[in-house]
């Protein structure tokens, strides 16, 4: 007896999209696809907190350090 392979009833395709003004084309072009069904976009998650905020600026390199209080005050109130 031969087995037999069951295709699913739906499946996920993903795309990666490097240009998000794009995302309104490429849906609509999705959407002409024959067996199209439904097209989701997923959203980003958003940082909340302020540790999650100041982990990314870690990891970003956006950290100045300071000698003292005078010196803080001096670069924050320097013109770049």
């Amino acid at each position: 007896m031969a087995n037999a392979a069951t295709i699913p009833a739906e499946g996920q395709i993903l795309v990666n999209i490097d240009d998000m003004s794009m995302l309104k084309d490429i849906k609509k072009a999705i959407s002409l696809l024959k067996g199209v069904g439904k097209i989701t976009v997923p959203r980003r998650r958003k940082l909340y907190s302020a540790y999650e905020l100041s982990l990314r600026d870690l990891d970003e390199g956006r950290v100045y350090e300071a000698k003292d209080v005078d010196d803080l005050f001096r670069q924050c109130l320097e013109e770049k």
